[in-house]
C-alpha cells in the first residue's frame, strides 16, 4: 500500500511545510489548507520516516505517514481521553489546587501518565488527598479552568457531521464528562464517580476505577453496541493509561502525549490541534 505524507502546523506557512515534505522526494505536493500539505508518490522506508519526523520536530510541525487511501469514511467511532487530550487540564490537579495540594497531586499524576505508577493505586492516593473539599469546588474548576484543547470543537463538529459516533472515556470524573457530553453533544461518556457526603468529597471513588483495562473494555463495549469492529475506531490519548485502548483501534492518535505514547501511536500530533486529524484523513 502506497503512503501519503501529511505535514502540518498551526503557525507554519507552505514554505516550511514544503521544505519538510521535500525530504521524501515526492512526485506531488498539494496544499490542503493554509497550514497543511499532502505529499504523494515517494518510496516509504523507516529511515525516511525517521528523517522526516526529525526535520518536522525541528521545524515545529507534525509529519504523518499513513496509507494513501485512508479517510474519515473508514471509521465509525472516535474515542477520546479527557484530561490533557480533549481538554487542556488534568482536572484532579486543578481540584487539588483548591486544597493547596496541587504539587503533591501533580507529581503523582505525572508519574502515572508516564507509566511509572499503577493508575488505579495512583488515583486512590490522589483522591484521598481531596477529602473534605466542598463539592462546589468542582464547579469552579469546570467554569474557571477547564478549556477545550485547540481544534477540539472543530474536530468534533466534522466527525459528527460525517456520521461518526463519539466516546469520551476518562480516568477522571463524571462531574466533568457529563457536562462535556451535554456541551459537545457526545454520544457516550464513561469516567470515575467521586463519592460525596454532606456536600463534601470523602476522598474515595464510588464503584470500579476506570483504568487502562476499563478504558479498553469501554471502547470494545461501545463498538459492540454499534455493531462495528474496533478497527473502525479512532482512539486519541496522551498518557500511558490510554495505551490499551489505543492498541485495539484502527487508528491511534497521540495528542501532545508522553514519549511512551508517541512511540506506540499511529499518529502523533505534537504541535497541531485535534483538528489535525481531519487533514490526515482528508
Amino acid at each position: 500500500m502506497s503512503k501519503k505524507l501529511i505535514v502540518q502546523g498551526p503557525a507554519a506557512d507552505q514554505g516550511v511545510l514544503a521544505a519538510v515534505a521535500a525530504l521524501a522526494q515526492p512526485r506531488s505536493a498539494t496544499p490542503l489548507n493554509a497550514h497543511a500539505l499532502r505529499a504523494d508518490g515517494f518510496e516509504f522506508t523507516p529511515a525516511l520516516k525517521a528523517s522526516v519526523e526529525a526535520a518536522a520536530e525541528q521545524a515545529g510541525v507534525d509529519a504523518t505517514f499513513i496509507d494513501a487511501d485512508r479517510s474519515l469514511a473508514d471509521f465509525r467511532l472516535v474515542a477520546m481521553d479527557m484530561d490533557s487530550t480533549l481538554i487542556t487540564i488534568e482536572c484532579i490537579d486543578e481540584i487539588a489546587d483548591m486544597q493547596g495540594l496541587k504539587p503533591q497531586v501533580s507529581s503523582i499524576t505525572e508519574a502515572a501518565m508516564r507509566g511509572e505508577l499503577d493508575f488505579a493505586e495512583s488515583l486512590k492516593r490522589r483522591v484521598a488527598l481531596l477529602e473534605g473539599l466542598p463539592v462546589e469546588a468542582l464547579g469552579r474548576v469546570y467554569e474557571e479552568r477547564l478549556r477545550i484543547s485547540p481544534g477540539g470543537e472543530a474536530m468534533l463538529e466534522a466527525v459528527q457531521a460525517a456520521g461518526l459516533k463519539t466516546l469520551l472515556v476518562s480516568g477522571g470524573f463524571t462531574f466533568f464528562t457529563e457536562r462535556l457530553q451535554a456541551r459537545l453533544g457526545l454520544d457516550y461518556v464513561h469516567a470515575n464517580l467521586l463519592e460525596e457526603q454532606d456536600g463534601k468529597l470523602t476522598g474515595r471513588v464510588t464503584g470500579g476505577i476506570v483504568d487502562a483495562e476499563e478504558k479498553m473494555r469501554t471502547v470494545q463495549r461501545v463498538c459492540a453496541e454499534l455493531g462495528i469492529d474496533p478497527c473502525q475506531a479512532i482512539v486519541m490519548g496522551d498518557g500511558a493509561n490510554d495505551l490499551r485502548m489505543m492498541g485495539i483501534a484502527g487508528l491511534s492518535v497521540a495528542f501532545r502525549a508522553k514519549p511512551v505514547v508517541r512511540a506506540q501511536a499511529d499518529v502523533a500530533l505534537n504541535f497541531t490541534g485535534l483538528d489535525g486529524l481531519l487533514a490526515i484523513l482528508s
